[in-house]
């Protein structure tokens, strides 16, 4: 069974090429879809052009409607033979190697439903090498990202679409729903994907983020209080290293 992973895009013509890069590394590991989610820049074109070496790339088109929308547009359209799930951003880094032994552990552990990595937030990151730059500061952490997380096709068929309601925090709202049902799920010490910090970083709207946040924990306490078989989330994000610089 392959394993898809699904990348929203909107407006990242300047990234989406060096993101896509870092996948088709990885090309024979996994196919992936691109699901625009109606870009007013180039990002398009900078897919279109990418594709030409990598038909591995699908490429879907939208209107603009979030990424959460732009989520389930590529969860709708996962191939019949898509085992396995995954995600990355427009603007991010998937580390070589990474997708080859994160499947590995699923060939070890045929009931394991995920397995969920580290993510280095990275202030510059070279797009020729696809590595943080000499000197940029950067930190490691076991963060909340679905791009850290390589799922099983039955978890997510089980869990279902991403809430459309959440104009950010969408990733939050859907981990929580994942982590209350008690899944088998391994915890790897290694770093999956570069987290690239820019100033268009959606997560910059601190007030916005805070608020889905803390909608996105309320909506766990309600569900778990209302289905008593809805486990209590495990503490798994922690810092790896000390960050000399304001991360959030």
């Amino acid at each position: 069974m392959k394993l898809s992973v699904i990348m929203p895009v909107y407006n990242r013509e300047r990234y989406v090429v060096p993101a896509l890069r870092s996948l088709i590394w990885q090309r024979a590991d996994a196919d992936f879809d691109i699901i625009d989610d109606g870009s007013t820049d180039a990002s398009v074109e900078a897919v279109r052009s990418t594709m030409r070496e990598a038909p591995c790339i699908r490429l879907f088109l939208q209107p603009n409607m979030g990424v959460a929308r732009a989520r389930n547009a590529g969860l709708r359209r996962l191939p019949p033979d898509a085992g396995f799930v995954s995600f990355l951003d427009s603007d991010d880094i998937s580390l070589a190697g990474r997708f080859k032994a994160d499947l590995a552990c699923f060939e070890t552990d045929p009931g394991l439903d995920l397995t969920y990595s580290l993510m280095t937030l990275a202030e510059q990151i070279d797009d020729d090498t696809m590595e943080p730059v000499a000197g940029s500061r950067t930190v490691t952490l076991r963060g909340i990202s679905m791009s850290t997380g390589l799922f099983s096709r039955a978890l997510v068929d089980r869990i279902g679409c991403f809430d459309e309601e959440f104009d950010q925090c969408e990733d939050t709202d859907y981990l929580l729903r994942i982590f209350e049902t008690g899944p088998n799920y391994r915890l790897l010490e290694t770093v999956a994907i570069y987290y690239r910090r820019h100033a268009d970083n959606i997560t910059r709207k601190r007030e916005a983020r805070l608020r889905d946040h803390m909608r996105a924990i309320h909506k766990s306490i309600r569900r778990r209080r209302a289905n008593p078989s809805l486990r209590e989330i495990p503490g798994i994000f922690e810092l790896k290293s000390t960050p000399d610089w304001r991360v959030f």
